[in-house]
Formats: C-alpha cells, sequence, structure tokens
C-alpha cells in the first residue's frame, strides 16, 4: 500500500498562489510589451504593455504611483530605479530596505482595497492568475492591474524586461537580466560534469506539505543550481500543477541527499514538525539526508516567495548549500 503524507490546508494554497501561478507563465509572457506612439484606441497614451495575461495596458506617462503586492515585484521595481507607494503586508522589516516606510496595503491573496483606493496608484501589480478576479475592483478606483507571475527564472526575467518598459529603464532591465544569465551560466558550468546531489523540496506549514516539482520557481533554481530534484516525475495537483502530494514510498526509495524546506511561516516551527512528522515514520530514518543530518530550511525571503532580482542570491545559496567548499 502507498503511503503518503497528504495535505489539506487551505490558507496553504492561498499562500503557494501568491508565490507562483497556478498555471505556468511560460504561455503568457509579455509578447508585445512596447513604447508605442499615440493612438485613438489608447487615447493618446504612450507607453503600452502587455501583462501575463495578455492584457494590453496604456499609460500616458510613466508611472509615479505604484503598488506592489507582492515582494518580488517590489524588489524589482527598486531595483530598476523607481519606487511603490504600496507595498505587500510583512511581519519584520520590508525585503526592499528603501521600501521601509512605504505603507503596506494586504498581498496578492488579500487585497486591501479600502487603502489602495487612498493612495490612488497609477497602476497595482499583481499575480496572473490569481489576481484577475481584483480587475474590476483594481480599475473600479480608477488604476489599472498589471499581472505577472514566476515559476521559473526566465519568468523572472520576463517580469524584469516588463517593469523596465512600463518604467521606461529599458537599459536598466537589460543590465538585470544579463546579470542573471551570467550567474545561471556560471553554474552551468561549474556542474556540467558534476554528479548531481539528489534533492526534495518540500513546500509547506506544519502538518501540511507538498513536493515542489521542476516547473515551479524552486524547483527550476534548484535544477539552475545543479541539483536533481527527485520529485520531477511525481504528478502535479490538477489546481496547482508545480507541486505534488509527498509520497512516503517514493520518497525512500529515491534516497535523497538533501531535503530542503521552504516557508513563510516560522522556519523553526516548520522543520521542528517536520522532522516529528517523519519520525513518526521509522522509514524515514534510513534516508540519507535525515541520516547525515541534511534537513533544512531554505530562506524564506529568497525561496518562500519570488525573490525578484535577488534570484541570483538564491541560485548563489543553493549551489552553496549542494556543492559545500570541501
Amino acid at each position: 500500500m502507498k503511503s503518503y503524507v497528504l495535505w489539506s490546508s487551505a490558507a496553504l494554497l492561498l499562500t503557494v498562489t501568491g508565490c507562483s501561478n497556478g498555471t505556468s507563465t511560460a504561455d503568457h509572457k509579455p509578447a508585445s510589451a512596447s513604447v508605442s506612439t499615440a493612438s485613438s484606441t489608447t487615447s493618446g497614451a504612450t507607453i503600452q504593455v502587455t501583462d501575463f495575461s495578455k492584457r494590453m495596458l496604456a499609460f500616458q506617462k510613466v508611472p509615479q504611483h505604484i503598488v506592489a503586492l507582492s515582494n518580488g515585484d517590489l524588489d524589482i521595481i527598486y531595483a530598476l530605479g523607481g519606487t511603490a507607494v504600496g507595498r505587500p503586508n510583512s511581519n519584520g522589516p520590508s525585503v526592499v530596505p528603501a521600501a521601509e516606510n512605504v505603507q503596506q496595503i494586504g498581498s496578492t491573496h488579500e487585497v486591501d482595497l479600502e487603502k489602495i483606493t487612498m493612495l490612488k496608484p497609477d497602476v497595482v501589480l499583481g499575480n496572473y492568475p490569481m489576481n484577475e478576479k481584483d480587475i474590476p475592483a483594481i480599475e473600479g478606483v480608477g488604476s489599472q492591474l498589471l499581472l505577472t507571475g514566476a515559476n521559473s527564472v526566465h519568468d523572472i526575467q520576463s517580469q524584469i524586461t516588463l517593469f523596465g518598459q512600463l518604467l521606461q529603464k529599458q537599459a536598466q532591465a537589460v543590465k538585470l537580466n544579463q546579470q542573471i544569465d551570467q550567474q545561471v551560466a556560471k553554474l552551468q558550468k561549474e556542474t556540467a560534469s558534476a554528479s548531481k546531489p539528489k534533492v526534495l523540496l518540500v513546500y509547506g506549514a506544519p502538518a501540511t506539505y507538498m513536493a515542489a516539482l521542476p516547473n515551479s520557481l524552486s524547483g527550476n533554481i534548484l535544477e539552475a543550481a545543479g541539483g536533481s530534484n527527485i520529485a520531477a516525475d511525481f504528478p502535479g495537483l490538477q489546481n496547482f500543477p508545480q507541486y505534488a502530494q509527498l509520497n512516503t514510498e517514493r520518497i525512500i526509495e529515491a534516497d535523497p541527499d538533501y531535503i530542503f524546506i521552504m516557508t513563510h511561516g516560522n522556519t523553526e516551527d516548520v522543520k521542528a514538525a517536520f522532522i516529528k512528522e517523519m519520525q513518526e515514520n521509522a522509514a524515514w530514518n534510513g534516508i540519507r539526508a535525515v541520516k547525515n543530518n541534511q534537513v533544512e530550511v531554505l530562506p524564506s525571503d529568497l525561496f518562500g516567495t519570488n525573490p525578484g532580482t535577488r534570484v541570483t542570491k538564491a541560485l548563489d545559496l543553493m549551489h552553496q548549500k549542494l556543492y559545500p567548499a570541501k
């Protein structure tokens, strides 16, 4: 009989969709985001961009009042030299120090429309497809909702390109993307002939866990950093195809070298709860990662959500953990 570590928390589903899309963004890159001359269809707009939902948004000038519903979007805007008037809620300091005093306005899964209305933003940056339902409400307060998301390093680069066009910072966007390209190429060269460590990526909260697949952002970072995802052939969940149930028998059979845990919550609590759950099933004790004490929680600002331009740090950290200095 197969043994599963099941998950059922609706709160976790909301958290996951806030981090990466339920549907892959691979088919929703900004195909025609560009600077355009005025036209009758855009009422004199000089900037036109196409978001990941394939909606064309038009602006008469570079947006000055920007609200970001996720930390990744916030990071990219500031990395491009922009600023925001609204940022996602945080229990600690802002991931962007320069935005520490910016008004908190909810998040991708809980938009505070009242606060956003008071800020009168030119544009709100949200998640595709999660925030599609919020388009009428945001437009109703006189703003526009620009939707993006990230299930891969390439998706983050598409976000950078799109936001660069929105802010008319195309040259800076190119530089940021070149830095990411260089980092990925460097890691691929270093690990090309290496025996790739086997890894189980776990996303969760106490008593609520799932495996991150290669088509998730963390799964893509793992492979780019030179790791092998043991859950690569696990069947994805119907509504969240970037994640799968934890199949205990298959995990034990794969015998991962490392188990990395990602979460938005209290990292130590999550790690303790996961280890307790493993201890209740003696079979886990034979897994190499458990025997070698290689069960670790990754930093939530780099792996619990889209890190934006700091994906280079996420790649570096993952590589260091997979290939520690001898």
